[in-house]
């Protein structure tokens, strides 16, 4: 499984912390330093089931500041994903991706769910 997270992330550091107590092995990736691409967002989000607007990390700084609330519905998802490869931390963390499933963002009911 591969994790991507933000090292300065709380919600990231509880996943981790999460994953570690229970014994499963992860592979870390920094969201940061190793954004995702638009191949591998695309994929995701066709794997996950979710809206691509869940993807967006919409209480991050660069969300705001680039005013995303307004833009992404006048986006196509063509460039909405184009956008969201271009840094990671306009992507929902941490983001849990396994053979199965895609999990964005922790809620610990639901990792346990598609995890354990």
């Amino acid at each position: 499984m591969l994790v991507l997270c933000y090292s300065k992330c709380s919600t990231c550091k509880k996943a981790l912390k999460w994953l570690d107590e229970n014994n499963i092995s992860y592979e870390e990736r920094s969201i940061k330093e190793k954004n995702p691409t638009k191949e591998e967002l695309a994929g995701w989000v066709q794997r996950s089931g979710l809206p691509l607007k869940r993807f967006f990390n919409a209480s991050g700084n660069l969300y705001k500041e680039l005013m995303l609330k307004d833009k992404l519905p006048l986006m196509s998802e063509e460039e909405q994903l184009s956008l969201l490869a271009t840094d990671g931390m306009l992507v929902k963390r941490p983001l849990a991706v396994g053979e199965d499933f895609v999990l964005v963002g922790f809620k610990e009911a639901e990792w346990k769910e598609k995890i354990k």
